[in-house]
């Protein structure tokens, strides 16, 4: 696997010293290579999609950002090295686990005006599921900087699970979701790592009404179910009465059960299917 970390910090710097007028096309030239492997817009709607997720306007000027973009010097650095400490010790626990044959991270400046970006999400989030791409973005604090080395591994074990997991969106499963969740925090914390904001003990009822769903398919039925009501509202879901992140610490939960009941680790259940695990958790 060859591991491409993106310079985007020096790209961002780029980006914002174009004129307003032609900083969208200037940030789709960023995203375009990303936006080619994965279900997402054409490259002259990027600026539009990158805005709706919690991204760095580029339709007006703000003085934060260079700032912001200082607080991220070393930090491209952090994350190469501990992806790097990830598949060594992933593929040391399942020699010949498949992987993409690059996997590129893009590190993207927040909109500190977002607060669903900055309040529910603590100033970062990524996404990791599509092989070969993980996006990061951040709006940096001292608790967003110093924790998104742990959420890059933490997608990073999503890019490798769905490698070797299909992941069909209209035939998948919430618990598919549900336990992917938990086995990429088990990764990290078997990393020495510190899951993220979205980790913790989950509610009862939440963790009852979870898994009562846990065969729900389809996933664009899932997000009040992984990230709560909010989230679901945001992103033209249903809410379901369910607090933010709820699916994250009963996939943990989850999880934890399976490696108790079966001696593995999270890394040598990184391609089991998620049936598997969750027979194994008793459920």
């Amino acid at each position: 696997m060859k591991l491409n970390v993106i310079d985007s910090v020096s790209r961002m710097r780029e980006i914002l010293a174009v004129p307003l007028p032609g900083r969208p096309a200037a940030l789709g030239d960023l995203l375009e290579p990303m936006a080619a492997a994965m279900p997402w817009p054409a490259a002259g709607a990027l600026a539009d999609f990158h805005h709706q997720g919690s991204g760095f306007r580029t339709d007006r000027d703000d003085a934060r950002y260079l700032p912001a973009l200082d607080r991220l010097d070393g930090v491209l650095p952090r994350i190469e090295a501990a992806l790097h400490r990830a598949w060594e010790h992933q593929k040391a626990a399942v020699p010949g686990i498949r992987v993409a044959d690059t996997v590129n991270v893009l590190l993207v400046l927040g909109d500190p005006d977002d607060a669903y970006l900055t309040g529910t999400c603590h100033g970062y989030f990524g996404v990791g599921g599509f092989p070969g791409w993980i996006h990061l973005t951040i709006w940096p604090t001292e608790e967003s900087v110093g924790a998104i080395a742990d959420c890059a591994v933490h997608e990073f074990h999503h890019n490798v699970r769905y490698a070797n997991v299909v992941w069909d969106p209209e035939t998948v499963q919430l618990g598919e979701q549900i336990v992917s969740e938990g086995l990429a925090d088990a990764f990290t914390a078997e990393l020495g790592g510190t899951p993220g904001y979205w980790a913790g003990t989950p509610d009862e009822g939440a963790y009852r009404k979870i898994v009562a769903n846990l065969s729900l398919t389809g996933m664009g039925n899932f997000a009040a179910y992984v990230l709560g009501d909010a989230a679901a509202a945001r992103f033209g879901g249903t809410p379901v009465g369910l607090p933010a992140m709820a699916g994250y610490p009963v996939g943990r939960r989850i999880v934890e059960a399976h490696l108790a009941a079966t001696g593995l680790s999270a890394a040598q259940s990184t391609a089991l299917t998620s049936a598997e695990i969750i027979a194994n958790a008793g459920l």
